[in-house]
This record gives C-alpha cells, sequence and structure tokens, in this order.
C-alpha cells in the first residue's frame, strides 16, 4: 500500500510540475537594465503547494555584459556585501558549495581563465566504511571567450592550472586510497555502461560549480548518483530553497532561484521540480548549485526571494557569480 501510495504522489508531482508554471517579467522593478537582460517571477503552485521563484535571462553574446565571479580566501561575505565591493553589479547571485569552519569553496571556481576553486573528488566512509574513500566528479557551468556555455562534469587538482571535463557524468566509485591519483584516470577514455568519455581540457573564461547536473541535451536527467551530491530518497525529495543556472540554445544564460522553508507561502523545490523549471524556460543544459540559506540573487541591489537564514537575513558566502 505504502509503495503504492509512493507512486501515486509521484505521478501527481510530475503531472503538476508538467503543467506550465506562468511567469511574469517584472523588468520595471529592477531598473535600469539593459536590453539583452530580463527578470521574470511566479507564484504559481508547485505540486498544489506555495511558490516563489525568479529567474534572470540575459544575452550571452552581448559584449556589453560581463560574466564574472568574486570569491575570497578563508572569508566569507553576504551577496549584498559583494555588490557593495564590486561597483554594484547587474546581477549578484550564490554559487559553490562551501564549508563553514573555513570558509571554503568546494566546488571548481575560474576568473579571468584562472582556477580559484577546486572541486573536492574524495568523500570518506563513515561507520564500518571508514577506510574507504568514495571517488566523483561533480558538474560546473563555464563561459568561455566566445561566450559559448557549457555544463560537464569536471576534474581540477590545486597542482594542474587547467581544469578538464567530461561531457558525460561517470559513475562514482570507491576504494581505500585518500589521495587517489587521478592524472591517468582523467586522461584516459572511461567506459561507464554504453557511454565512453573522455576528460579534454576545460578553457573557460568564468566558471562556478555546484551539483547535480538536471539538465542533459534539454532533457531531466539528474546525475545525482554519479556525483553523490545528496544522500537517499530524502535529497532527492525533500524541499529547498534552491540557486540554478542553465542556458539555452540560442544563446540566453539562465539564473534561477527558488523560495523555500517558509511554510503556507514558499515551501522551496525538490531537484526534479527545480529541473522541470529550468526545462519549461528552454534551458538546454543545467545545474542546482547551493540552496537552501545560501539562496540568494539580487538585481542591481535590490533582493528577489527571502533569504531562509534568521528571519531573511543573507547569508555569508565564499563566493558569488555576477553580470556586470
Amino acid at each position: 500500500m505504502k509503495k503504492l501510495l509512493l507512486a501515486f504522489n509521484m505521478l501527481l508531482a510530475a503531472f503538476s510540475i508538467d503543467a506550465q508554471v506562468k511567469w511574469t517579467n517584472v523588468d520595471s522593478l529592477f531598473q535600469p537594465l539593459p536590453l539583452s537582460v530580463h527578470v521574470y517571477f511566479t507564484n504559481d503552485s508547485l505540486d498544489g503547494k506555495p511558490n516563489i521563484a525568479y529567474y534572470v535571462s540575459a544575452e550571452l553574446k552581448d559584449r556589453k555584459l560581463d560574466f564574472t565571479v568574486d570569491t575570497t580566501l578563508e572569508r566569507r561575505f553576504t551577496p549584498t556585501q559583494y555588490f557593495e565591493r564590486n561597483g554594484h553589479p547587474l546581477v549578484t547571485v550564490n554559487c559553490t558549495f562551501f564549508e563553514f569552519n573555513h570558509s571554503k569553496n568546494l566546488n571548481t571556481v575560474i576568473k579571468d581563465g584562472q582556477l580559484l576553486g577546486y572541486n573536492i573528488h574524495s568523500i570518506a566512509g563513515r561507520g564500518k566504511d571508514t577506510f574507504t574513500y568514495r571517488h566523483s566528479f561533480t558538474s560546473a557551468i563555464g563561459i568561455d571567450r566566445k561566450r559559448n556555455a557549457d555544463v560537464a562534469w569536471i576534474y581540477t587538482d590545486s597542482a594542474r592550472r587547467t581544469a578538464y571535463a567530461s561531457q558525460h557524468a561517470l559513475q562514482s566509485f570507491s576504494d581505500s586510497l585518500q589521495n587517489r591519483d587521478f592524472k591517468k584516470y582523467v586522461l584516459t577514455k572511461q567506459k561507464d555502461g554504453n557511454t565512453t568519455a573522455t576528460f579534454e581540457k576545460w578553457k573557460m573564461q568564468t566558471a562556478v560549480g555546484g551539483g547535480p547536473a538536471l539538465l542533459q541535451e534539454g532533457e531531466v536527467n539528474i546525475s545525482n548518483e554519479q556525483e553523490l551530491k545528496f544522500n537517499g530518497k530524502a535529497g532527492l525529495t525533500d524541499k529547498h530553497p534552491r540557486t540554478c543556472m542553465g542556458y539555452t540554445k540560442d544563446g540566453k544564460l539562465i539564473i534561477m532561484v527558488i523560495q523555500g522553508r517558509f511554510p503556507n507561502k514558499a515551501e522551496g523545490a525538490t531537484l526534479e521540480q527545480e529541473a522541470r523549471l529550468l526545462k519549461q524556460v528552454g534551458c538546454w543544459e543545467a545545474l542546482n548549485l547551493d540552496g537552501g540559506g545560501s539562496s540568494c540573487m539580487l538585481v542591481n541591489g535590490k533582493q528577489t526571494i527571502t533569504p531562509s537564514d534568521k528571519q531573511g537575513e543573507q547569508r555569508a558566502v565564499p563566493c558569488v557569480f555576477m553580470i556586470k
């Protein structure tokens, strides 16, 4: 009976999300905006639950726009503080996952072609698996010199100046080595099921990591199993505030934030709901970024969603993505 009820609820959720969410252009609330940038808002329900979300659409080929990041070494600032210290950028949004103790990015960060943040590839086991390490490659979104965007699965090493990327998600693997030598692994073709993946140099000017990837080739395809971002079914089905980013086939960058943890007002989204919202607005590839209390996007310094931390206060983060 429980299995039938779960299946029914999943079917109901899928049906609800497939119904088109109505987005309203709210450019007038965030002026001045260039003609190539637009802001959209929705409060249509998700799966019958209250919802608030915004997204920004920006033309990647507009040379008047600068897509960049700001990150700090063992320090964190709120999005508003980044806004002030970067000359009031057009868009400021949180991005990478991080650890609180040292305010350290846990994902790829590239600024002006230089690697500033690195993926954590080895995760220590717990309990009976204390001497086992799980290894994975997590996703990132990047923009190259020609202003083409890409979502890929990244290998980084602080001893190497270049990130390496696979265009296919590879299954994680386990062994007893904490400091595994990935060099040979990433520079050879890897067979994963019916997919042969090759890691090649990822020559991006700007990039930020997160995970899991949500859309691949225009379809919902969540690579959480490969990236090991969230544990168990709860990690996939729980609703939370979300920050995510993707791009369309016609050259638009999409940055979306979904408000959450406000009962009866805005309850957040599952990874599946987040992916379908991105698909509805035209994304070809997209990924999840750090969410929860970190989710916050400013447009011309004005807040969109209300953060879920401490009565709506912004959480300090070590990195933001910006459009100037």
